[in-house]
């Protein structure tokens, strides 16, 4: 068990730095020159862009400021801002907890949402119930978090006033959002459980506890439900990565401050420090949750507990 917790931890050591690389090369190779965007373009001369580069260091060649990225990201130095001299990890470390919150918040509106409908799907095969989590799960994968998060506003921050339209501050604030999110997450939870639920209640081992005169309930929940958790999780993990790049839009659409509104504005200042230090955030966090979900695997299935000792890990 230890062993295999070990392995996973290095593993996701490598993920992290590798996105953290892969972005530094994107960023290199996009066109336009951020030493420009600071000077403000034309109105600078020839001799305060070299200058700036110089002390930048985007003068040098690409495998020198590959190679000084790294060692500083080893040190756990991002560097400061381009565009306004700020350091870059304490501006992360500020706007990180609201972002956390939201997907937290987001996470557990998908679960909830997600197994509820999921098995109540499940249960009423082809009925109301079941046509109705269904389009709720469609709805969630089909639509786009910016055109969710705006009918969301219309409908209870401008026509109802219940929530307010944007900010950050209460959790009144973190309703909308976390829906927007959520449903998101949900959609794909919903099918996962609906399919899992189906194809373990056609299983012999149901009939046989049906048969031993075990209550539906008991059937329902006790056995049928914690044998198609373990998809849903697998799910969960998956969709943290698609509700933490969700956050770029949500956070916009809502004005919230968190790092996913820090990433859309150093994109389009193409602020380098920023964007890496947030990828570098947004990747740990990532894998994290993943690690967390593959080491739950064995408290909700023992059999994937037994293999891991029988693999002397």
């Amino acid at each position: 068990m230890t062993g295999a917790i070990t392995t996973r931890l290095f593993s996701s050591l490598l993920v992290v730095l590798g996105s953290s690389m892969l972005v530094f090369i994107i960023m290199y190779l996009l066109p336009g020159d951020p030493v420009l965007i600071m000077l403000d373009g034309n109105a600078s001369t020839p001799e305060a862009i070299a200058s700036l580069k110089s002390h930048l260091g985007l003068d040098q060649p690409f495998y020198v400021q590959f190679y000084r990225y790294f060692i500083h990201l080893l040190q756990g130095d991002f560097g400061v801002s381009r565009v306004n001299g700020d350091l870059v990890l304490p501006k992360i470390l500020e706007h990180l907890p609201a972002t956390l919150t939201l997907t937290l918040v987001s996470v557990s509106v998908s679960l909830v949402v997600g197994i509820l409908l999921g098995v109540l799907s499940a249960i009423h095969r082809n009925g109301v119930i079941d046509f109705a989590a269904r389009f709720i799960g469609l709805f969630g994968i089909s639509m786009p978090a910016f055109w969710t998060g705006i009918l969301l506003l219309l409908l209870f921050s401008i026509q109802l006033g219940w929530f307010p339209a944007m900010g950050s501050d209460g959790w009144k604030t973190l309703v909308l959002p976390g829906l927007t999110l959520g449903l998101i997450g949900a959609g794909f939870i919903v099918r996962m459980v609906r399919n899992t639920m189906l194809e373990v209640l056609g299983e012999p081992y149901i009939l046989t506890l049906r048969a031993k005169g075990l209550s539906e309930r008991s059937v329902m929940y006790g056995h049928a439900l914690r044998n198609s958790l373990i998809p849903a999780l697998t799910m969960i993990g998956l969709t943290v990565g698609e509700l933490l790049s969700g956050t770029v839009v949500t956070e916009t659409v809502f004005a919230r401050q968190g790092i996913g509104r820090i990433l859309a504005d150093a994109i389009l200042s193409k602020d380098i420090p920023v964007v890496q230090g947030v990828i570098f955030f947004t990747a740990m966090i990532y894998v994290l949750t993943n690690l967390i979900v593959d080491i739950s695997y064995s408290f909700i299935d023992p059999r994937v507990r037994r293999s891991q000792l029988k693999g002397g890990v």
